[in-house]
């Protein structure tokens, strides 16, 4: 697999966040995008998974533009932004039901992946009642039942404690293992091999 981006160049209003930006990920590599607060990650993420449109340049998926291999490039991709996209009325099993409806699934099951992610026991309880932290780890469980291979995550570690963190560099670890692609931004430390990691700095 390969995911790359050329030249990208882009807006907020009249202000440029970034120019001239590329960089090229291999399967099995994790692209770690670093900055500020308004340096530019989000739009960067949203300009990876075809939601926005660059003021210049052109993302590849396999060699073609994203937009010309849109169906190819979208039922390989798990997007996971800023927010939790859980209904709080629903179970976690609902809404893990629901999310997977939306991208290929694997071979696990939905109840196995919520053990996974430590919810087992929640898995009838309504989100409404969930933490910020459980919330979190169960949009992270989406991630688990899609058969995806590029994985582009917005905070991921947003609201999760010291062992929701150990949990998501584990799974992070193993879908990189597994000849994955995972490309997301963070304020926290990164526990991944290095040789597996490459840092793109916003802002600097």
């Amino acid at each position: 697999m390969h995911y790359q981006a050329k030249q990208l160049s882009c807006k907020r209003g009249r202000k440029t966040l970034f120019s001239e930006l590329s960089f090229e990920l291999q399967a099995g590599q994790l692209l770690l995008i670093e900055g500020h607060n308004g340096a530019g990650k989000t739009s960067l993420l949203k300009l990876l998974t075809g939601l926005r449109m660059p003021e210049a340049g052109e993302i590849l998926w396999q060699s073609r533009s994203i937009h010309d291999a849109h169906n190819d490039f979208r039922s390989k991709l798990s997007w996971l932004g800023h927010q939790n996209p859980l209904k709080d009325e629903q179970s976690a099993l609902e809404n893990l039901h629901t999310l997977s409806s939306f991208r290929p699934r694997n071979s696990i099951s939905l109840t196995d992946a919520l053990q996974e992610v430590k919810l087992g026991h929640a898995k009838h309880a309504q989100v409404k009642t969930f933490s910020a932290g459980m919330k979190r780890r169960l949009s992270l469980a989406s991630l688990l039942v899609a058969n995806t291979q590029l994985w582009i995550l917005d905070e991921p570690q947003a609201a999760l404690d010291k062992d929701g963190v150990a949990l998501y560099e584990s799974l992070a670890k193993q879908h990189l293992e597994n000849d994955g692609m995972i490309v997301m931004t963070s304020h926290h430390p990164l526990n991944l091999p290095a040789d597996r990691v490459q840092r793109l700095a916003l802002g600097v």
